[in-house]
């Protein structure tokens, strides 16, 4: 079974299911809200709560959290700077920029010819490739897909019995 078929009766399963959760919902009168009726009121009254915050307010700056404030624009400048240091983190002054880096890289001939071989062995997104089965296998398991031949329908009716 192909890959796509595999995902096609996967899908299928997965939708089966959701129209069974969606048909046993719950009771919205559970809601810790007061509109009951219907998720949309109460997502609605979640809104209106929410927009009435006041985003203004600053916290002092020594403070370490807050779920409605903000800090100063110089607590805020301050911590970017602190995020840029902790990036560059240590790295030499000629090659602390994009720019410094690219040309560094674009003096290096042998380094270039070294990476485009590196490349060459890679899996491509843009481009059909022609790869043996073991290397399939391979590429799958390399960016965390796995066996493409699984078949997922059958390993998620095992799991949901």
């Amino acid at each position: 079974m192909s890959l796509q078929a595999q995902l096609q009766a996967l899908i299928s399963s997965i939708a089966t299911d959701i129209k069974a959760l969606i048909a046993h919902q719950g009771n919205l009168t559970n809601l810790t809200t007061t509109a009951k009726t219907d998720l949309v009121s109460a997502l609605n009254e979640l809104k209106t709560a929410i927009g009435s915050i006041d985003l203004t307010a600053l916290i002092s700056d020594s403070s370490t959290t807050s779920t409605v404030k903000t800090y100063s624009i110089d607590k805020i400048n301050s911590q970017i700077s602190a995020a840029i240091s902790a990036l560059v983190a240590g790295a030499p002054t000629a090659l602390d920029t994009l720019k410094e880096l690219a040309d560094a890289i674009a003096s290096d001939e042998s380094g270039i010819a070294g990476l485009v071989t590196a490349v060459g062995n890679r899996i491509r997104f843009d481009a059909a490739q022609s790869l043996t089965s073991p290397q399939q296998i391979q590429a799958c398991q390399n960016i965390g897909v796995g066996d493409p031949t699984t078949d997922l329908a059958a390993a998620y009716a095992t799991a949901k019995a």
